[in-house]
């Protein structure tokens, strides 16, 4: 009997020591854990503020910039080698870009009798770049649907409600203007293939925002004359850039010949620009971060942030 309870006691007291050893594991993990986000957290906080930095010196480099035009071979343009924040071990690099070097997806609508619809000049040279880039045209009718405040479809490859209603899961066009070109991944069969080829050359900005020839890109120029040419994609333009803006506005206006589209072409262009983006790349340690940042360059030429996102564009 005396051993038949040894023998419990024994297993009783391996349960027991089981069980706190479970608990002892799990709270252990647990701290690890709380340690490991708090120490994310921080880093991240971190990144940020080091984010927020290149912000502000890009902003000071974008405010110093004199002259009416902005070009590519200003301050707020040239790229900069990594820079250590003094006693902190983090490192920045940041670059700028102007945005109004791209074509804006927003142009294609228009505002009439106080709805969006559908501009045909630049659905004509949305779709020349699509057409260059070697994606379907029917994609410029498709964004036009996805941004206008009509409830038809337009042309012959448009879409509205019932298209997209009929997808997996269903959803609707918003109708309004879009924020981010990554938005074209909502039509469908866009896919990222098409996408990746026609991110570099696209933005999504308010729609009144023009194209600036003194920083856009060959394809962009050639796209946005509307004249199925192929003047400056072949050029060396930052070569031609470095001591100011190319093309100037009346060389590149004088190469239309037609005055009706010259006068259309010369409503989506200038020599300045107000939108920009600043890639920062933070390394923290062995972390390394992507922030994005877009920045609007006001009329008194103080400079604001106006949006951010990580590792994405």
């Amino acid at each position: 009997m005396k051993a038949r309870q040894r023998g419990v006691a024994l297993l009783v007291a391996i349960i027991i020591f089981a069980i706190a050893t479970m608990v002892a594991a799990a709270v252990t993990y647990n701290k690890a854990m709380a340690a490991r986000r708090a120490a994310a957290t921080f880093t991240l906080e971190q990144a940020l503020q080091a984010g927020m930095a290149a912000e502000a010196l890009a902003s000071i480099a974008l405010e110093n910039t004199t002259g009416v035009k902005i070009d590519l071979s200003q301050d707020w343009a040239q790229e900069q080698p990594p820079l250590e924040i003094e006693g902190t071990g983090v490192w920045i690099q940041g670059k700028v870009e102007d945005l109004q070097g791209r074509f804006n997806l927003n142009s294609l609508v228009k505002w009439e009798n106080n709805i969006l619809v559908p501009d045909d000049h630049q659905l004509d040279v949305f779709r020349t770049l699509l057409r260059d880039l070697d994606v379907d045209v029917k994609y410029a009718d498709l964004m036009a649907d996805w941004i206008d405040t009509g409830i038809d479809p337009y042309g012959s490859s448009g879409g509205e409600d019932t298209l997209y209603l009929s997808q997996t899961p269903p959803y609707r066009p918003p109708n309004t203007f879009i924020t981010h070109t990554s938005e074209l991944l909502a039509l469908p069969g866009f896919g990222r293939e098409n996408y990746l080829k026609i991110a570099p050359y696209v933005t999504a900005l308010p729609q009144d925002a023009p194209v600036n020839v003194c920083t856009a890109s060959g394809l962009v120029l050639d796209v946005t004359l509307n004249e199925q040419t192929s003047q400056f994609a072949g050029q060396n333009l930052p070569e031609q850039r470095q001591k100011g803006c190319f093309p100037e506005m009346n060389t590149y206006l004088g190469a239309i010949g037609d005055a009706t589209k010259r006068t259309a072409v010369q409503g989506h262009v200038d020599e300045k620009s107000r939108w920009f983006r600043l890639r920062t790349n933070i390394r923290i340690g062995t972390a390394d971060f992507v922030l994005y940042s877009v920045l609007f360059r006001e009329d008194g030429k103080k400079t604001r942030v106006v949006q951010r996102s990580f590792g994405s564009e």
